[in-house]
């Protein structure tokens, strides 16, 4: 490349011989040459044209050439000079006159320029001239960054960055065997490896320390005034004064126009001179709207002090002064347990009494009282009791709920557990101790059938499903499927039609309740079929089809809770796992959904996706019975201690309302089938009628208002009320008790 540059630069002197003859003579050209870093010009005078190049072009570099250039430059400057002559004529000229201002000791026209330079380096600085070998010109170098070359030369090559092909193993290695790795710096514009010198390590430092540059510059010195403050006959700038100095403005004169017309019209008001002397008020004097502390709405004034009494008197009463034993006592007890901050003492005359010694410690307690303690006004709501009482709608207003007895069913010999009506409303059946099913007419009280079951029944449930007649009764640890024969004959000969149509299959599945056949003794008395368990069952609840049955087994494990199909006669066991002793079981009215009360908890378990999904927490110690409403959305429970859970399952996990209105346990809750009513049986011996009204709007919470206490059973072995059941079309309730009957109110 330099060589090239060279080849380059020989040319112009053998074309034009008389100009370059003519630089010296005349006036001393502006071009730098580095005359003090580099030797005198008598070592280049190798007759050709490589001194002249080399020359120039460290002049606008300000580098020392590298060997490997000056050679290329000597061999074709060898090679241009045997054929152009006019060139070596012209530079032997040149290097004579050199000579001859080296013997005289004059300096030549360069050397000034250069030594000028040199002395003050900073004057001309650009990052153009910052290494003049690479001809990229003003171009960032990231540009390069995805290249192998870093510019061009004169003759449009490229100019190659160094290979580094280095890995961190070897870069390690060399930084450990260079000893001056760290002042070895890489070239931007170049890519080549600098070694820095001991002078501009010294001017890093300098800089990295927050010094000045130069070594010779002095921050401190004397600040020279270019401006003196005398007036002087010529102007600083020479520049012509704008027209807005002589002109007046148009928009300060709008401006100024509006402000006199604000001022005229009174809305611009004039300051007012301050009042210098300062301005005191009473803190704590009676409030009034003009003072100071009149729009502080809620400021109380402060507390006034006592009055004194006669144990502060100088010469109080006898009774007043205290005895030695009160002494003593008054000392021991702590400052706050005192009925009195000092003790009464006597002096004959009012000249007698001392300095008051707690004087300034109660007069700072004091000034800490009125500042420190908070006071609020006490708002005083003058509020009539019976306004805190909910406004609720009188009880005639939302009849028709039943109010008193209108029948009473007696033949049971022991205490009526369970009872059940017929979808139509016509019959009763009730279940007892005294080992017998018992079938009522409901409009006449007449028992039309016994059924001796030989055992307690524990629950008992009448199908719902109009077109079949079917009651399933639990005794002792088999379900009894029974079909009474009752009203319509032709309904009769249907379900045991429906029954005898099941075919078993060829093999028997492996479940948890043996379905047999009844005999033809037990069919005479109206069973059908019975459902044996190895546990007792508690109870028995129909699903809202007909063809589906709940049971409830007295057992530990996830066994508690049995699903009986009637129409295939299979059995399941719909849980894995328990989750404490399962109390009840209801199904959701609408959707398959299926409710187990345990005895903290009720839990809703959605039957086709097999999942929990919802806990509802009744905060109860034993959960007793368990209701659905007919809507599906709201659950009541009842609890052995007497509380009455309403849930409203679209609100909350928690209880939305919990009734207090029994004495003792709650046996059985109801809801009823189309009337806003429910009930509750307890054992104190009487059945509570509310209205409970749900709303289709869900932004209404649902009305529950108490109407009536029905009494009528006899307490017998400390048991009331066990079962209570709605009529399906009329407001009527039924309710069986510890007294053998059933009474049914309207």
């Amino acid at each position: 490349m330099a060589g090239s540059r060279g080849a380059g630069r020989t040319a112009a002197p053998s074309v034009r011989p008389e100009k370059r003859r003519s630089e010296p003579e005349l006036e001393p050209e502006p071009e730098p040459e580095p005359s003090l870093l580099c030797t005198s010009p008598l070592s280049h005078s190798t007759g050709s044209d490589s001194g002249v190049s080399d020359s120039e072009e460290s002049v606008f570099s300000g580098l020392e050439d590298s060997g490997s250039d000056s050679s290329e430059d000597d061999d074709e400057g060898d090679e241009e000079g045997k054929d152009g002559a006019l060139g070596d004529e012209g530079h032997s000229r040149m290097e004579k006159t050199t000579e001859e201002q080296v013997q005289d000791g004059s300096p030549g026209p360069r050397t000034e320029v250069a030594s000028a330079r040199i002395g003050d380096e900073y004057a001309e600085d650009s990052s153009d001239e910052e290494d003049i070998r690479n001809t990229v010109g003003n171009v960032p170098l990231e540009w390069y960054d995805d290249f192998p070359h870093v510019g061009y030369d004169l003759d449009g090559r490229r100019i190659y960055k160094p290979l580094r092909t280095r890995d961190e193993l070897d870069q390690f290695l060399a930084k450990m065997d260079d000893p001056d790795y760290w002042r070895t710096v890489q070239d931007p514009m170049t890519g080549q490896d600098l070694r820095l010198t001991d002078e501009q390590v010294a001017l890093v430092r300098r800089l990295q320390s927050g010094q000045f540059g130069d070594m010779g510059f002095n921050p401190y010195e004397p600040a020279v005034d270019f401006f003196s403050g005398d007036v002087m006959i010529h102007p600083v700038t020479n520049r012509p004064a704008d027209k807005r100095s002589f002109i007046p403005s148009l928009v300060e004169k709008e401006k100024v126009s509006r402000m006199v017309h604000a001022i005229k019209m009174g809305w611009i008001q004039p300051r007012r001179p301050r009042d210098p002397t300062p301005n005191f008020y009473d803190l704590w004097a009676q409030e009034d709207p003009n003072a100071v502390l009149g729009r502080h709405k809620m400021h109380v004034p402060a507390p006034k002090l006592a009055l004194p009494g006669h144990a502060e008197s100088y010469n109080p009463p006898p009774e007043y002064l205290l005895s030695e034993e009160e002494r003593l006592a008054w000392e021991q007890q702590d400052p706050g347990e005192r009925k009195l901050s000092f003790l009464p003492r006597k002096f004959l005359s009012l000249r007698a009494v001392p300095a008051y010694g707690r004087f300034i410690q109660e007069r700072f307690e004091r000034c800490l009282d009125l500042y420190l303690c908070p006071r609020q006004r006490k708002m005083r709501v003058n509020v009539d009791p019976e306004d805190l009482i909910p406004k609720l709608p009188r009880p005639r207003d939302l009849q028709p709920f039943p109010t008193c007895q209108a029948l009473v069913y007696r033949g049971h010999s022991d205490l009526v557990r369970c009872l059940s009506v017929s979808p139509g409303g016509q019959w009763l059946v009730s279940g007892s101790d005294d080992g017998s099913l018992r079938f009522w007419e409901v409009a006449t009280a007449r028992c039309v059938r016994t059924v001796p079951v030989g055992g307690v029944v524990k629950s008992v449930a009448w199908n719902p499903s109009p077109a079949v007649c079917l009651v399933a009764a639990a005794v002792e640890d088999s379900v009894l499927v029974l079909n009474p024969a009752l009203g319509d004959r032709l309904m009769a000969d249907n379900t045991d039609q429906l029954l005898s149509a099941f075919v078993p299959p060829e093999e028997a599945p492996l479940q948890p309740g043996r379905w047999l056949e009844a005999s033809e003794e037990e069919r005479q008395v109206g069973l059908r079929l019975r459902v044996c368990h190895g546990k007792p069952v508690t109870q028995v609840t129909w699903h809202g089809r007909g063809d589906y049955l709940a049971v409830v087994l007295a057992t530990q494990g996830h066994t508690q809770v049995l699903i009986h199909q009637l129409s295939r006669r299979r059995s399941q066991s719909p849980f894995r796992r328990s989750h404490g002793q399962v109390q009840r079981v209801a199904f959701h009215p609408a959707r398959p959904f299926l409710l187990v009360a345990s005895q903290r908890s009720v839990r809703l378990y959605h039957l086709l996706r097999q999942e929990l999904t919802k806990k509802l927490m009744p905060n109860c110690k034993w959960v007793s019975s368990l209701a659905v409403h007919p809507a599906g959305d709201n659950v009541i429970c009842g609890s052995y201690d007497s509380k009455l859970v309403w849930f409203d399952l679209d609100l909350s996990t928690k209880p939305y309302r919990m009734l207090r209105h029994h004495k003792k346990a709650l046996r059985a809750v109801a809801f009823h089938p189309r009337y806003p009513l429910f009930a509750s049986g307890s054992d104190d011996g009487s059945v509570i009628v509310c209205h409970g009204m749900v709303y289709n709007d869900l932004l209404q919470n649902p009305l529950l208002v108490p109407v009536k206490v029905l009494k009528g059973h006899a307490l017998t072995r400390d048991l009331g009320v066990l079962d209570v059941v709605f009529h399906p079309t009329q407001p009527w309730v039924f309710s069986s008790g510890a007294d053998g009957t059933i009474r049914l109110f309207t």
